[in-house]
């Protein structure tokens, strides 16, 4: 069996932030979350799927990739054939090439994993001729990165929080990207990786920090206030719970042991630019993923400004424009 597809999907920025897992399988997420899909960034993958290989290959980037990051796709692709009762009749699946590429910065706090898996779990449908539908597709990726459930839909996205012996979680579209013309400015603030990945932020923050009862108990009101003024699109009501959340995920992590700090003093000084741009009358908010990048929501008739702004920031190395984007899509058949 030879086949081939390549797909396209873009990263999610959480506006009610998931950060920690339930104890046991799954990988199910501790909290609900709520995030818009982005489209001024993306991740294109093509999975090719040959007999002839002993073993799965991941490109990324252009550079070759061993280790936990092919692990990772070798456990998406084994799960994804396990569930497709069309591939019931192959007894092995066979191995993948898999090539992946993304337009802006890698493991970095700009959800990478999250169009990356969802990317992945396309272009793997499409190879395969596996006929799997969305919610299976949002599933299988959850399982490996909680956040890319997310980024199979455009627009305004929920995920809910796991359940214990939960079978199945798939995200789900809460508004279509024509629903809100909001602006999302990236104020890029290093190029480099974050010396703490998500995942093993996430288990210290959860076994170590004092405060993370107090989160767990906090974040689904924060989640409910976020979705009540996106569905009103209330700017203002928005930024209230947005930045509350953020803050209140940070400091859970920050009072780890030992602290993961991902904010360094670009981060601080992009906060306090939002807050002077709010003092004298723009509508700017901020929210903060794992990692030391601020992300700006504006309505679209404040983007230049907010851009601007940003730009001007000492220790901002550049910004990143988006408006709300699609959810992962096929761009070839398989062959």
């Amino acid at each position: 069996m030879t086949g081939q597809g390549k797909a396209i999907a873009h990263p999610n920025i959480a506006l009610a932030k998931y950060w920690g897992k339930l104890d046991g399988p799954g990988n199910l997420p501790s909290v609900p979350s709520l995030s818009l899909t982005l489209d001024g960034m993306a991740t294109t993958t093509q999975v090719t799927f040959e007999p002839d290989l002993r073993e799965d290959t991941l490109r990324l980037d252009g550079q070759s990739a061993s280790g936990r990051p092919r692990e990772r796709v070798t456990e998406l692709l084994d799960a994804l054939w396990a569930r497709s009762s069309m591939l019931g009749s192959v007894a092995q699946r066979p191995r993948a090439r898999v090539e992946s590429a993304n337009d802006f910065p890698t493991a970095s706090g700009l959800a990478s994993s999250a169009s990356a898996f969802a990317a992945l779990a396309v272009a793997a449908n499409e190879a395969a001729g596996a006929g799997l539908q969305v919610a299976d597709l949002s599933d299988l990726a959850r399982r490996i990165s909680a956040s890319s459930a997310r980024s199979f839909f455009g627009g305004f996205v929920e995920l809910a929080a796991g359940q214990h012996a939960e079978q199945q979680l798939a995200a789900r579209s809460l508004a279509p990207t024509s629903h809100w013309s909001l602006r999302l400015i990236v104020a890029v603030t290093d190029e480099g990786q974050k010396s703490v990945g998500s995942t093993e932020g996430m288990l210290r923050t959860a076994a170590t920090s004092p405060y993370y009862a107090a989160w767990v108990e906090a974040a689904p009101s924060l989640f409910d206030a976020v979705r009540k003024a996106v569905l009103a699109r209330d700017f203002d009501a928005l930024v209230g719970p947005v930045e509350q959340s953020a803050l209140a995920m940070h400091a859970t992590s920050i009072a780890a042991a030992p602290g993961i700090i991902y904010w360094n003093q670009a981060t601080m000084a992009a906060i306090d630019r939002v807050r002077a741009l709010r003092a004298r009358g723009t509508p700017a908010c901020f929210t903060i993923d794992a990692g030391p990048h601020v992300k700006v929501l504006t309505p679209e008739a404040h983007a230049a400004e907010v851009a601007a702004a940003l730009q001007d920031v000492p220790g901002v190395l550049r910004t990143i424009a988006a408006r709300p984007g699609e959810g992962a899509r096929a761009l070839v058949a398989a062959s």
